[in-house]
């Protein structure tokens, strides 16, 4: 497996176009059965209308790419079977929340969700709500992520500028450094709180890492990568 690639950017230029896609169209009825068997399996999941990535091209500390729409069942087909097309990449937001005391803030997602038992940082794949003006807003995906998977509001961080935009294999992770106001600990327990209150919350735990032996294999690769660069730079 090819190691992943930080690429530091100041800006994402991310033009959604309606572009057909030849997997989905050619592989439509393989792709319903496909979906029906997850559905089996979580029940909670369901076809909405996703944004994935063409053409990325990083230069000069910009990173543009076009997207289009597709439905999460031929997403998800693409992902489990090994990304056939790869011309095509999940290109998502991030926000890596890092405590006052140095600690990054994950959450593992639920048993009901696609990636049950995955550990990262808020995030999600791109939809038509993150669409403005004909453009991906990477930005403002980050921010609803975040309010919605933990609770916190822009009066508990701030953002750093810029993004760390991971590319490894057929994602290309846009994290953006989000500085809570809190330690790890607060930062925990605050967000096991809200998800208390919620009927079906998305994550079931959070985990804190505070050095190199607290990442797992639950953890994404491109999540490890970044973490592990954040931490040689200390």
């Amino acid at each position: 497996m090819t190691s992943p690639v930080i690429h530091r950017v100041t800006t994402l230029d991310l033009a959604v176009r309606p572009i057909v896609w030849p997997f989905a169209e050619e592989r439509r009825a393989e792709i319903a059965a496909h979906f029906i068997e997850k559905q089996r399996e979580r029940p909670k999941i369901w076809n909405g209308r996703v944004l994935l990535g063409r053409d990325a091209v990083v230069a000069d500390g910009h990173l543009t790419a076009t997207y289009f729409e597709t439905d999460f069942a031929s997403f998800l087909a693409w992902r489990d079977w090994g990304y056939p097309d790869k011309s095509v990449f999940n290109g998502f937001g991030m926000g890596a929340l890092r405590a006052s005391d140095g600690a990054f803030v994950m959450g593992e997602m639920a048993h009901h969700t696609a990636n049950a038992g995955r550990i990262y940082f808020p995030s999600g794949t791109p939809d038509l709500d993150d669409v403005r003006d004909g453009a991906l807003d990477i930005a403002g995906s980050v921010v609803r992520e975040l309010g919605e998977e933990t609770g916190l509001t822009a009066a508990d961080y701030g953002i750093e500028p810029g993004w760390h935009c991971v590319a490894a294999g057929p994602s290309i992770a846009m994290i953006q450094i989000i500085n809570l106001d809190m330690p790890g600990e607060a930062a925990r327990a605050r967000i096991e709180a809200n998800l208390a209150r919620e009927a079906e919350p998305e994550l079931s735990a959070i985990h804190l890492v505070r050095g190199l032996s607290d990442l797992t294999a639950s953890m994404p690769r491109f999540v490890t990568a970044f973490v592990e660069q954040q931490f040689a730079s200390r």
